[in-house]
């Protein structure tokens, strides 16, 4: 049995409540007003430091959330790590000699290996074997790469190569994920927890279920918009899924959808939360980093993908609850739409805050977030509920949640960082994308499959942030060799690796949603991928069509927009049968190749896939004249032997 050797409860949420404090400070700029400049690299050990402290108080061995409390295995895992990102912080003078030596003296060595080992194993508690593992491999490849074969053979690299790569160099530890987990991920991350300690969740689900409660399938039309709001701001699908899907899912099945159906949309409809503007899971800020372009022009290029794909999404639900007749919920159940906007109203006061800041002020995503921040707890007092008020004591323990959420992000960047200092140190991203080209043999559909489905087994059991980090270098570089632009390739690979949370049998999402439905994982799951469809097509659509990401000119986006979302709502009756009648297969075959037509650049596409619905169309309309001119089959008569027969059989 573990011995505890610490009771750090009050201690953690003290760490947890002044970093935030710290963070929040320091992305103000106000310390460099009064000349206490701060290093990035300072700031990103100082932060994880507290990362590694909370970790190691609040996650056990095993994996499990413990009642904070520092055993002494971790005790001796988290010193080193405590050693090697101190000395980053507090000797930083020695980190800049080590930069301009170009190598790493053996005291260096030695406490990049012992952060490192911290790192990975912190990382191993919070998220799994799989991340560690991978990164493990990558680097004990890049360290005996001179005995790899064929396409990953290489010159192979020593210790202190290796180590100075993780330590001191721009891709490491303390690199560019880092940097934006605590520089502007951890200012969101405060904001949204604040709104939910100022009832905003509670608002969203209740004016989703006000909007669409009453209408066809209402409940699952809710799940819908609700968790497409709350997953863009949660950052984890599965999360998001076991949030949301407690009031969505028993709802869903009230209504009378099945249970692997009220499972896959759930889980679908959190997915796509990491995909919805204007934050997009975290994910866009370190995109833009990445890309070296503004933030708006990120979540410009994801709009209109993202809108596609939950369109095909909300269609979807709406033409199976016509298939199966269902009805929306009675009104006396639901909020009255008046009622619930008054009122809520205020929170959408630092929603266009953020908006306004950053779509036409154009600063940086960390100032709009402070900016906004400010309005969310001015605002938070134009209720009479006082429980909602953000006065300090729920400040402080809105900035405590914040933390503890954000430390897994800061965690995953930093382990990441080792893998993409080794990758980029090796060459071996560079090889990767050679040979998947080489496998597409030029054929532009092929080598989008390929990658494609690359992505997809590398996503498997990742979360949205390592999940993207580690596809971007990976597989991305070989659709930007291909000719798509930065935003297409980005996007395209976090498409379908966010297709492996709905795609079993590693589906994290389809199982949270299980474990509330009550369903099977493989029957959910298929409902999931056939929900989810719209990963798959949308972004060979983008891919295939850059108007789509906003790159032309504006007929020829408005142009791409308005065919998109045509075939947004083909495809979803393709999937589900159901148009306005139920269609047979060969009628959703014609379908499904009208959508995926109106999805290709080019009049001459659309107008085939237009001419493809009109016959079908027809085709039905045809069908039920031909029955309704057929005349009925004439009832059986009984000749009047039979029928005396069996009036003496039932006399006698």
């Amino acid at each position: 049995m573990e011995e505890e050797i610490v009771s750090g409860k009050r201690f953690v949420s003290l760490l947890a409540g002044l970093f935030a404090l710290y963070s929040l400070v320091v992305i103000s700029g106000l310390p460099n007003l009064f000349g206490a400049f701060l290093a990035d690299a300072q700031h990103r050990a100082i932060s994880l430091l507290c990362a590694l402290s909370i970790t190691y108080f609040t996650v056990s061995v095993r994996g499990k959330q413990n009642e904070r409390v520092l055993t002494w295995d971790s005790l001796v895992l988290l010193l080193p790590g405590l050693a090697g990102a101190g000395y980053v912080a507090f000797f930083y003078d020695s980190v800049v000699e080590y930069s301009l030596y170009g190598y790493l003296d053996t005291l260096g060595i030695i406490l990049t290996v012992a952060l490192a080992i911290s790192v990975l194993e912190a990382l191993r508690r919070l998220t799994g074997w799989i991340l560690p593992g991978l990164i493990l491999l990558v680097v004990v490849g890049v360290y005996w790469q001179n005995y790899l074969p064929g396409l990953l053979r290489g010159p192979g690299f020593t210790l202190d190569r290796l180590t100075y790569a993780f330590y001191v160099g721009t891709g490491g530890i303390f690199g560019i994920p880092l940097g934006v987990a605590t520089s502007i991920i951890i200012v969101f991350v405060i904001f949204g927890s604040l709104m939910q300690k100022a009832g905003a969740g509670q608002w969203l689900m209740d004016m989703a279920m006000a909007l669409t409660g009453g209408s066809r399938g209402g409940p699952a039309k809710a799940a819908v918009v609700s968790s497409a709001f709350f997953g863009t701001i949660s950052g984890s699908p599965s999360g998001n899924t076991a949030t949301s899907g407690v009031f969505t899912i028993p709802l869903m099945k009230r209504t009378g959808y099945s249970s692997p159906f009220a499972g896959g949309v759930e889980s679908v409809a959190s997915t796509g939360g990491m995909i919805l503007p204007p934050i997009m899971g975290s994910v866009a800020f370190i995109m833009a980093e990445f890309l070296a372009v503004p933030y708006v022009r990120v979540i410009q290029a994801a709009l209109i993908p993202a809108i596609l794909y939950y369109l095909v999404l909300f269609a979807s639900v709406h033409l199976r609850a016509l298939r199966e007749g269902l009805r929306g919920m009675p009104k006396a159940d639901l909020p009255a739409i008046g009622a619930t906007f008054l009122a809520g109203w205020r929170y959408l006061i630092p929603i266009v805050v953020l908006i306004y800041v950053l779509i036409v002020m154009r600063l940086d995503p960390e100032i709009a977030a402070s900016y906004s921040l400010l309005f969310l707890v001015a605002s938070s007092f134009l209720t009479r509920d006082r429980r909602l008020w953000l006065t300090p004591r729920n400040i402080w323990s809105g900035l405590v949640d914040a933390v503890h959420s954000w430390r897994i992000i800061a965690i995953v960047t930093a382990s990441v960082g080792m893998l993409l200092g080794a990758l980029n140190l090796s060459g071996v991203g560079v090889k990767i994308s050679s040979f998947i080209l080489s496998l597409g043999a030029g054929n532009v559909i092929l080598t989008l499959l390929v990658v494609g489905l690359a992505s997809l087994v590398l996503g498997m059991g990742l979360d949205i942030i390592a999940l993207y980090l580690t596809l971007v270098v990976l597989t991305a570089p070989a659709l930007v060799e291909l000719g798509l632009t930065g935003p297409q390739a980005h996007l395209y690979v976090i498409f379908w690796g966010l297709a492996s949370f709905v795609t079993p049998p590693v589906c994290n999402a389809v199982y949270v949603a299980c474990s509330i439905s009550g369903s099977g994982i493989w029957e959910t799951g298929w409902e999931a991928v056939r929900l989810g469809s719209a990963l798959f097509v949308v972004s060979f659509a983008f891919a295939l069509n850059p108007a789509l990401v906003m790159d032309g000119g504006i007929s020829e986006i408005a142009f791409a927009v308005v065919t998109a979302l045509i075939a947004a709502v083909v495809l979803a009756a393709a999937l589900q049968g159901y148009a306005l009648w139920r269609m047979s297969l060969p009628q959703r075959a014609v379908f499904a190749v009208a959508g995926l037509l109106l999805l290709v650049p080019g009049a001459v596409a659309a107008l085939t896939a237009t001419v493809l619905v009109g016959v079908t169309v027809a085709w039905w309309r045809l069908g039920i004249k031909g029955s309704e001119a057929r005349p009925a089959a004439a009832a059986p008569v009984e000749s009047s032997s039979q029928g005396l027969t069996e009036k003496i059989d039932s006399g006698s």
